[in-house]
């Protein structure tokens, strides 16, 4: 049975209002702007993008794609008058968007400006209240580039926290790995340079390792990570080795079920990084952490050097190999798929939703450290037969010996009435309503149904009667 919170503590989800309009058609998936009031919404053929300040429509972007558009992906690190969207669809194709403010109003990095410059006047108006366009230098979105290559429906697709690398992934079973070569931010030119193909099943997402504080004290995480989730029941960890090449550095294995997706620590509040979470079909959470890397001494004769970078001992391999453990396996709430996982770098609360409809929250208690007999059976269990036959010695992760422990704060059963949920993300309350604006969080969950939903978590302690608005 989960756990639940302090007898003392009550956490409620209660909603705050839908984005209007509704979008009448299944949407897949909002993805928040890093830095900006804004959320896309990928549905049928179209993106929507919604303001979060008036919670309405404000540009739509059509005409890029045959098929519907199954994920999008905001490009980092850009200024504010300035936006890259790229969007993947089930045509097997990923397009890029670009919309470019009037350099004369400024460089719209407060608030105030940047509800003048975007939301209100500067896109091609989706929703109501959209002052007239002509108020200002308007530019209409630009579909710049499409990013062909994939045999099948892209299924998810993401930019590195530097924004230089671009990673799709496909139901052809394979990742892509994608550089931006462009000589300047409006020239768009992108380079294939890796197409990793050793999923067994459909890849159903890719998410690189945030750039945390502290991220570079970690020598084999001061360069871009990049996770895989598949059909084929497994995490794949990639990275680039000492000649350039993408390889395979690890393999998460444990889950009954197709891995929908992956979700990376974003502000790790232990000493435990790299941590993600990976979501399953079968209806589980798992919680993974890479180990610290063991004196070359103390490995086995037998294994050291052996990977699914070839089974070649090899000194540069053997140092680019990571031992990966399920350090815990989140309570048990959903009795369906998990569709998607949000993880907050704000409160380290985590919410879940999926097939079955429902939205569920967690909170991790304090961490307790792995004993010796825990890792002697991680030790067995990556020697033994658990291992997949397509993958050499040393690589592949089995242990589920939970070192740290996980409440379940609260449940919201039939989230979108009987429509599934697909997607679920943490992002900074803007809204008149919203007592610190920029600063805390609310939910936003996206469904079946058509509607992108916004919700409002609280904490009230039932002693004192203190309530702590959207954690």
């Amino acid at each position: 049975m989960p756990s639940a919170a302090p007898p003392s503590m009550t956490t409620t989800i209660e909603p705050i209002q839908p984005f209007r309009p509704d979008l009448h058609e299944r949407a897949w998936a909002s993805i928040p702007h890093p830095t900006l009031p804004l959320i896309a919404t990928a549905h049928a053929k179209s993106v929507t993008i919604f303001s979060l300040s008036t919670l309405s429509s404000h540009s739509t972007l059509t005409g890029g794609h045959t098929r519907s558009v199954r994920t999008v992906a905001w490009k980092p690190g850009l200024p504010s008058q300035k936006l890259c969207l790229v969007s993947g669809s089930f045509d097997a194709t990923a397009g890029l968007w670009r919309w470019d403010g009037d350099p004369a109003a400024g460089p719209g990095t407060d608030e105030v400006t940047l509800e003048t410059e975007i939301t209100t006047s500067s896109c091609r108006s989706g929703g109501e209240g959209i002052s007239d366009l002509s108020d200002t230098g308007y530019k209409d979105w630009e579909f710049t580039l499409v990013l062909e290559g994939h045999d099948s429906e892209i299924k998810s697709c993401a930019f590195a926290p530097s924004g230089a690398y671009f990673a799709t992934c496909s139901r052809d079973k394979s990742v892509w790995i994608w550089e931006d070569i462009g000589a300047s931010e409006a020239d768009d030119e992108w380079e294939t340079i890796a197409v990793l193909s050793e999923h067994e099943g459909d890849v159903k997402a890719v998410a690189w390792c945030p750039d945390v504080p502290g991220r570079n004290s970690r020598r084999q995480y001061s360069a871009d990570v990049l996770a895989s989730a598949s059909y084929d029941n497994t995490v794949r960890i990639w990275r680039e080795d000492g000649d350039g090449e993408w390889v395979c550095v690890a393999v998460l294995d444990g889950h009954e079920g197709t891995v929908w997706g992956i979700e990376w620590e974003s502000r790790p509040r232990n000493s435990s990084f790299p941590r993600l979470l990976s979501y399953s079909a079968d209806g589980t959470m798992r919680l993974w952490a890479v180990q610290e890397e063991q004196n070359e001494e103390d490995d086995d004769s037998s294994t050291a050097g052996r990977s699914a970078l070839g089974g070649i001992p090899n000194t540069m391999r053997r140092s680019l190999r990571e031992d990966w453990r399920c350090t815990s396996v989140l309570p048990t709430v959903h009795n369906r798929d998990i569709y998607s996982v949000t993880w907050s770098k704000k409160t380290g609360l985590v919410a879940s939703t999926g097939r079955d409809g429902s939205i569920a929250l967690y909170r991790e208690n304090d961490r307790s450290e792995p004993s010796s007999t825990t890792d002697s059976r991680n030790e067995k269990a990556r020697s033994g037969d658990q291992m997949s036959s397509n993958n050499a010695d040393g690589l592949r992760s089995t242990s589920t010996q939970s070192t740290s422990t996980w409440d379940l704060l609260a449940t919201i059963p039939n989230a979108h009435g009987p429509f599934e949920v697909n997607h679920i993300t943490w992002c900074l309350r803007y809204d008149a309503a919203s007592e610190r604006r920029g600063e805390e969080e609310m939910l936003v969950t996206t469904g079946d149904d058509g509607v992108v939903k916004s919700w409002q978590v609280k904490t009230r302690d039932q002693d004192f009667g203190v309530s702590e608005r959207s954690r």
